[in-house]
């Protein structure tokens, strides 16, 4: 049987930007972002990229998965502010192993660094079961979006 070389995209190329608007509610008395709102930015970002790229938690849902979110990482740089109009880029990070990983980088409003992070997740099925291979639907995801080919 022969193996198949698998070609890897590059991830840059499945970025997504979504802007945000910081709300009067995700501040401190100071008018500063609270620390654990970057985490619900992440989301936002997630939330657009499966959006645009049809790998959203409703397209995993259909296929009796879920993707719970086991690892995560948030680097603060610059504080965002009440009124802020921020930018959030997230990419996928390919990867062989039955997760998906997303970077994330957001920028304030003056286009200055104020975080970056990193989430992981993986794939359980209906029954609550941690799949050490990647579900079928998601490798051909892969293939569609030139992950792999």
């Amino acid at each position: 049987m022969k193996k198949r070389k698998e070609q890897y995209r590059s991830a840059d190329e499945l970025t997504v930007t979504q802007e945000i608007r910081v709300r009067f509610n995700e501040t401190d008395p100071l008018g500063i972002v609270w620390h654990g709102y970057y985490i619900t930015y992440f989301e936002d970002g997630r939330e657009a990229f499966g959006r645009k790229h049809g790998i959203s938690y409703l397209d995993i849902h259909k296929f009796n998965y879920t993707t719970p979110i086991v690892q995560s990482s948030c680097e603060h740089k610059l504080p965002l502010r009440y009124g802020d109009v921020a930018r959030i880029e997230t990419t996928i990070v390919d990867s062989p192993a039955a997760k998906m990983i997303f970077r994330y980088k957001i920028f304030d409003a003056n286009n200055n660094l104020a975080c970056t992070g990193e989430t992981v997740q993986v794939f359980l099925n209906r029954e609550g079961e941690l799949l050490l291979t990647n579900p079928l639907f998601y490798e051909e995801w892969k293939l569609k979006v030139g992950l792999i080919s």
